[in-house]
């Protein structure tokens, strides 16, 4: 039987093996978004379906950043000895949830305990906050508005 020490250190190249697939796919991304926007011409049917793969492309290059950041924590984690262990609770994290999510900085109770706590304040919200009672006379932005995209 595999020790602890050895299946983390398995998964360290299992991270770097990801870390590096990952950097290659969104440096095809990020070039073929390139490609996407440099041309022109067209009609109308060429210039949405752009649109289209410029979009799906855009989403997925988000998507292989985040796991991307969260590949490199993880490594952090390891160089740092805390790799495996719940940033909530302080517990082994079991090596078949690493095993299924080698990026996992929870255990399986507190994660789902954070779950609940984030779904119970999506149903907190107030949305008669968010219209104004009286219309105001102020222009608004797209640069005014924050986005958290994480």
């Amino acid at each position: 039987m595999k020790s602890r020490k050895q299946a983390i250190s398995n998964m360290r190249e299992v991270l770097l093996k990801r870390r590096e697939a990952l950097r290659r796919a969104l440096a095809g991304d990020l070039s073929l978004l390139r490609e996407l926007g440099s041309r022109s011409g067209g009609d109308v049917v060429d210039f949405a379906l752009d649109s289209v793969q410029d979009e799906i492309t855009s989403q997925l290059a988000e998507v292989e950043s985040r796991e991307l950041a969260r590949i490199e924590k993880a490594l952090e984690r390891m160089r740092q000895g805390q790799y495996g262990v719940c940033e909530e609770c302080g517990c082994d994290i079991p090596l078949a949830r690493l095993y299924a999510l080698p990026y996992a900085t929870l255990c399986v109770h507190c994660q789902r305990q954070l779950e609940r706590e984030v779904g119970t304040q999506r149903q907190e919200v107030d949305w008669s906050r968010l219209v104004d009672a009286e219309p105001r006379d102020i222009d608004i932005t797209i640069n005014d508005l924050e986005v958290d995209v994480s």
